[in-house]
C-alpha cells in the first residue's frame, strides 16, 4: 500500500516553502481556524501541566461528563459511558473505521482524510454525490442504489459518513435530506458516522440543523472536537458520542485506541473539560469566530462570483467550493496550478476530495486571511467591520486581482483552451 502525505498538509508545506523563498502566496488551502487561543484555555492547560500520567483510554471521567453535557444541551441526551475521547476527531474516525469494519459510503466531494483512512484500514469507500446545491450528505436515493450494487458483488457495506456542516463545500445539508438518509440507513442496516466538528460554526444560528442522532440514536456516532470552534487544532483533542446501547462498539474502539494512542494528553483533557462546559467567555468567543468566518467567506465568495464562477453560498465553517469550469482552462489540477504558480493564490483541487478531476472545482479556506500575527487575528475577531481592516482588505484586493488575471487567461491566446466538463 502506498501512503502519501495528506493533500491539505502537503499544500500547506508547499505554500510555506514558497513564502520562505520570498514569494507572496495567498494561503487559501489549509483548514486552520486562524485565530488565537482564548486566554482562559491557556490558563487551564498551564494549571494542568504537571499531570503526566496516561489516564483512562476512553478519556478522563470529567471530560466525558462535560462532553455528554455539551450534547445534552444541544438536544441529544448523552450517557458519559458512551463518550470516548481521543487525540483529535481525526484519530477517532480512524479508530471507528477499524472498530466497525466493512466498506463505507462517503459524500462526494468530502474531506480528504475520509477516503484515505478507509484505504488504510482496507475498507473500499463508495463515493456518492450530494444532491445538487448541497454538501456533506450523499444523495440518499443514490446511496441505496450503490449499496445494493456493492452487496450484489459480495461486498460488506456497513456504514455511511456525513459532515454537518461540510468540508469542502461549506454547505449544511437540510433536515429533509438528513431524514431521508436515516431512512435509507435503517433499511440497509448501515451505521451512520456524523462528523459535526463544524456544528458550532454555522453562520446563521437560525438555520435548521438536524443531526442523524436525533432521528436514529440507535445507529448514529457523532464525532467532534475543539480544533475548529476554538482554534485548538494543535492541541489534538476530540470526542465521539456512540449510539444507544453501543457498549460492544465501545469495547472495540477502546481496544483499537489502546494500541494506537493509549490516552489523550492529560493537560489538554483538562482544558477540554472546561471548554465542553460551554462557559460564557468561550461561547462568546465562538460567536465572534462564527461571525468572522461568515463575513470573510461571504466576501471571498463575491470575488469568485465576480469572475463568473458558480459558488454555492457558504453556510458554515470557513470554506467555499467554487466551480471555475466556465473559464475552460482545464480541470481542478490545472486550475489549482495556474492559481498558485501564476497568480500567487493557493487552493486545493477538487479531485483531492474525490471530485471529478475534469471538473474545475477547488476548495477555498478563508481562515488564514485574518492576519499574520496573533495581534492582527485578535483585532479581526473583535472588529465590528473586519473587512475594512487594512490587512484583510489587502488580502481581498490581492485575491480579486489574481482572479481577474485568471479570467483573462482564457482570452490571451497563450494556452490552448480545454473543453469545459459536461454538467454532472
Amino acid at each position: 500500500m502506498t501512503v502519501t502525505l495528506s493533500a491539505t498538509l502537503a499544500a500547506n508545506e508547499d505554500i510555506e516553502r514558497r513564502r520562505r523563498a520570498g514569494e507572496r502566496v495567498l494561503h487559501l488551502a489549509f483548514g486552520e481556524a486562524g485565530l488565537p487561543v482564548h486566554p482562559a484555555l491557556r490558563d487551564k492547560l498551564a494549571a494542568a501541566s504537571e499531570r503526566n500520567g496516561y489516564g483512562p483510554v476512553a478519556g478522563a471521567s470529567g471530560l466525558r461528563a462535560a462532553a455528554a453535557g455539551y450534547w445534552t444541551r444541544r438536544g441529544l441526551v448523552t450517557d458519559p459511558e458512551l463518550v470516548v475521547s481521543g487525540p483529535g476527531s481525526k484519530s477517532l474516525l480512524y479508530g471507528l473505521l477499524l472498530a466497525i469494519g466493512g466498506d463505507i459510503v462517503l459524500p462526494m466531494p468530502s474531506w480528504v482524510s475520509y477516503a484515505a483512512q478507509a484505504d488504510l484500514v482496507g475498507s473500499r469507500p463508495i463515493l456518492v454525490p450530494a444532491p445538487p446545491g448541497e454538501g456533506g450528505v450523499p444523495d440518499p436515493e443514490l446511496v441505496a442504489a450503490e449499496v445494493h450494487r456493492a452487496r450484489a458483488q459480495g461486498r460488506h457495506v456497513s456504514s455511511v459518513l456525513v459532515t454537518l456542516p461540510d468540508n469542502p463545500t461549506g454547505r449544511l445539508a437540510p433536515p429533509a435530506t438528513v431524514a431521508r438518509l436515516v431512512e435509507v440507513a435503517r433499511e440497509l442496516n448501515l451505521m451512520i458516522i456524523s462528523d459535526e466538528i463544524y456544528r458550532d460554526l454555522v453562520h446563521d444560528p437560525d438555520l435548521p440543523y438536524t443531526s442523524p442522532a436525533e432521528l436514529a440514536p440507535e445507529r448514529t456516532i457523532i464525532t467532534t472536537g475543539l480544533s475548529k470552534s476554538l482554534a485548538l487544532g494543535g492541541w489534538r483533542i476530540g470526542v465521539a458520542r456512540l449510539p444507544e446501547h453501543g457498549h460492544a462498539l465501545r469495547r472495540r474502539l477502546l481496544a483499537v485506541a489502546s494500541e494506537i494512542w493509549s490516552a489523550p494528553a492529560a493537560p489538554v483533557q483538562e482544558a477540554a473539560t472546561y471548554a465542553f462546559g460551554d462557559p460564557p467567555e468561550l461561547t462568546e468567543r465562538i460567536a465572534r469566530s462564527r461571525r468572522l468566518h461568515g463575513l470573510v467567506a461571504g466576501a471571498v465568495r463575491e470575488r469568485f462570483a465576480g469572475i463568473g464562477a458558480d459558488v454555492p453560498e457558504p453556510q458554515g465553517g470557513f470554506y467555499l467550493y467554487p466551480d471555475l469550469g466556465h473559464l475552460r482552462l482545464g480541470g481542478s489540477a490545472e486550475i489549482t496550478k495556474l492559481l498558485l504558480e501564476e497568480h500567487g493564490i493557493g487552493v486545493l483541487p477538487g479531485h483531492a476530495f474525490g471530485d471529478d478531476p475534469s471538473a474545475a472545482r477547488v476548495r477555498v479556506a478563508v481562515s488564514l486571511l485574518y492576519g499574520d500575527s496573533a495581534e492582527e487575528r485578535l483585532a479581526a475577531l473583535n472588529s465590528p467591520e473586519p473587512l475594512r481592516l487594512p490587512w484583510i482588505a489587502d488580502n481581498l484586493d490581492y485575491l480579486s486581482t489574481g482572479l481577474e488575471e485568471l479570467a483573462l487567461d482564457r482570452h490571451d491566446g497563450a494556452r490552448p483552451l480545454v473543453p469545459a466538463p459536461c454538467p454532472g
